[in-house]
């Protein structure tokens, strides 16, 4: 597998763990950001930065993004983003 391959599966995989929380779960961390190291699909060693920011404004939209890398290579990571739309409370 190539590394875009492999560092774009690992992105689309985390991406889909971050939006497993409803927008009232998140809405308490936002903003919140985190980098952990890891394996991608492929084996190689990889970090992971998950971050919950809000889209426009405080208690709208919530803008998650996932960047995937070689620690040594920051520049040629994978970077997805998605928006989990505001519930009505």
């Amino acid at each position: 597998m190539s590394l875009a391959a492999d560092l774009a599966e690992a992105a689309r995989d985390e991406m889909e763990r971050a939006c497993t929380l409803a927008w009232r779960q998140l809405r308490e961390l936002t903003p919140w950001g985190d980098t952990f190291d890891g394996f991608s699909p492929g084996g190689r060693e990889v970090s992971f930065e998950r971050s919950y920011l809000w889209e426009d404004e405080p208690g709208g939209d919530i803008r998650v993004e996932v960047h995937v890398y070689e620690p040594e290579n920051y520049e040629a990571g994978i970077r997805l983003t998605r928006v989990i739309k505001r519930e009505t409370v």
